[in-house]
C-alpha cells in the first residue's frame, strides 16, 4: 500500500489513530501505542513485497547497530578514521540503491524511503561525534524514529533532538487539542494539494504538452508552457503529501517540521531554498555545506573564504543533484541551483558596495518575478524533458 497514495489509507490511519486521539484529549500518553501502530502500518505498506520488508528490516537493524556502536565508540574516544568509515557506513546501501541499477544489478536496499532512513541515521552519528548525543538512547525510541511511519517514505527529514522532546513530552489535553487540529487542518490542505489541484494539473495539462497536443501552440510555446505546468505540479503533489505528513504526526503528538513555505513568492534564489523542502535543504546545509565550509577553513588549503564558500555550494548541490538520481538531467538540476546561488552571492556583495539595487516594494516584486522564472526552469531541467 502506497502512504497517502489513495482514500482507502486514510480511513485505516484514522480507525487505528482513534485511541490516540482520545488519549491526547484526556491529556494521556499515547507514545507506546503509536509506536505498536507504527509496526503495524509499515507491516501495511510494505507487506505486499517480501524482498521490501526483509530489506527495511536487515537495513534498520544495520543501521542502528552503527548509530548505536559508534555512540558506546564516542563515549570513550574520538578518531577521526573510526568516524569517516562510521559515515561511509551509513550511506553505502544508499549509494549502491543509486549506482547498481547503472550497472545492470540488482540491489538489496531498494525500498520505500530508504534515502530519508539514510538521512537521520548519518545525521545521528555526526551529532554523536559532535558530542550532542550525551543522553543515553533507547533502541525502541531510536528505530521508531528512523521509522516513524508518517515520514518514512518521503520526508519531512526530522532531527533527534527536536523528535526525542516531542515523544518525551505528553501535552496536555489542550496543547493536543491545538495540535489536533493543526494536524486535521494539515489533512486538508493535502487533499486540496494533492488530490485536486496536482490531480487537474497533470490530467488535464501536463499530459498533453510534451506531444502538443494543443494545436495552437507552437513547440516553442508548448515546452514553455510545459516548464510552468510541470513546475506547479511538481510543487502541489510533493506539497500535498508532506502537508499529510505533518498533519498525520501532529495527530500522533510529533510537530514534524514543514517542508514549504509559499516557495513561489521568493525574493530570489537563497530565500528559495529556505521555503522549499526546507528539511531536505536544511540538512544539506548543515551536515554537508557547513561542515565542508569548516573542514577548508580548518586545513587552510584555499584561503579566500568566498572560493571555500563556491566550492561548498556545488559539492552540497551537486550531491543533491545526484541523490534525485545519476540521470544527467538530475546532475545539471544540481549545478545550475549551485550557479544560481553563487551568482546571487556575487550580486548581493557587489550591490552591498554600489547600492545599485535599493529594497522597495518594487524590487521585490521584480526578484519574485525573476526568482519564479529561474525556478520553473529549474524544474523544467529536473523534468528531464529539456535533454
Amino acid at each position: 500500500m502506497t502512504p497517502y497514495g489513495n482514500i482507502a489509507f486514510f480511513i485505516i490511519i484514522g480507525i487505528l489513530l482513534m485511541p490516540t486521539i482520545l488519549l491526547g484529549l484526556r491529556g494521556k500518553s499515547a507514545k507506546s501505542y503509536n509506536i505498536f501502530i507504527s509496526i503495524v502500518i509499515l507491516a501495511m505498506i510494505f507487506g505486499n513485497s517480501v524482498n521490501g520488508a526483509v530489506s527495511l528490516v536487515l537495513f534498520t537493524l544495520f543501521q542502528l547497530f552503527l548509530i548505536l556502536a559508534y555512540q558506546k565508540y564516542r563515549a570513550h574516544q574520538n578518531s577521526s578514521f573510526v568516524f569517516v568509515i562510521a559515515v561511509l557506513l551509513s550511506i553505502l546501501p544508499l549509494v549502491l540503491v543509486k549506482v547498481l541499477p547503472i550497472l545492470g544489478l540488482h540491489h538489496l536496499f531498494g525500498f520505500l524511503g530508504v534515502s530519508y532512513i539514510t538521512f537521520k541515521a548519518v545525521q545521528m552519528i555526526l551529532e554523536t561525534r559532535d558530542g550532542l548525543m550525551k543522553d543515553e538512547i533507547l533502541v525502541v525510541e531510536l528505530a521508531y524514529f528512523l521509522l516513524f511511519f508518517p515520514t518514512v517514505s518521503s520526508g519531512p527529514i526530522d532531527r533527534w533532538r527536536r523528535f526525542r522532546k516531542d515523544l518525551q513530552t505528553v501535552p496536555t489535553a489542550h496543547d493536543y487539542q491545538k495540535l489536533l487540529l493543526s494536524g486535521i487542518n494539515y489533512i486538508f490542505v493535502g487533499f486540496l494539494y494533492k488530490f485536486i489541484l496536482a490531480f487537474l494539473i497533470y490530467n488535464y495539462a501536463l499530459v498533453f504538452l510534451p506531444n502538443h497536443t494543443y494545436n495552437y501552440l507552437t513547440p516553442f510555446q508548448g515546452q514553455l508552457a510545459y516548464m510552468y505546468v510541470y513546475s506547479f505540479y511538481l510543487f502541489f503533489d510533493f506539497a500535498g503529501y508532506s502537508a499529510f505528513a505533518v498533519g498525520v504526526s501532529r495527530i500522533m503528538g510529533i510537530q514534524t517540521p514543514i517542508n514549504f513555505n509559499r516557495p513561489f513568492t521568493s525574493r530570489n534564489i537563497k530565500d528559495f531554498w529556505n521555503r522549499w523542502h526546507m528539511s531536505l535543504s536544511f540538512w544539506f546545509r548543515d551536515y554537508v555545506y557547513m561542515r565542508f565550509v569548516l573542514w577548508m577553513t580548518k586545513k587552510r588549503w584555499i584561503k579566500n573564504k568566498y572560493t571555500i564558500s563556491y566550492l561548498g555550494f556545488f559539492l552540497l548541490f551537486f550531491l543533491m543533484g545526484i541523490w534525485h538520481g545519476l540521470e544527467w538531467h538530475f546532475v545539471v538540476y544540481g549545478l545550475y541551483h549551485a550557479l544560481l546561488i553563487i551568482s546571487f552571492d556575487k550580486f548581493e556583495r557587489w550591490n552591498k558596495k554600489h547600492k545599485r539595487w535599493p529594497k522597495n516594494k518594487w524590487t521585490h516584486a521584480i526578484g519574485v518575478f525573476i526568482t519564479f522564472n529561474l525556478v520553473c526552469f529549474g524544474f523544467y531541467i529536473f523534468s528531464g524533458q529539456l535533454f
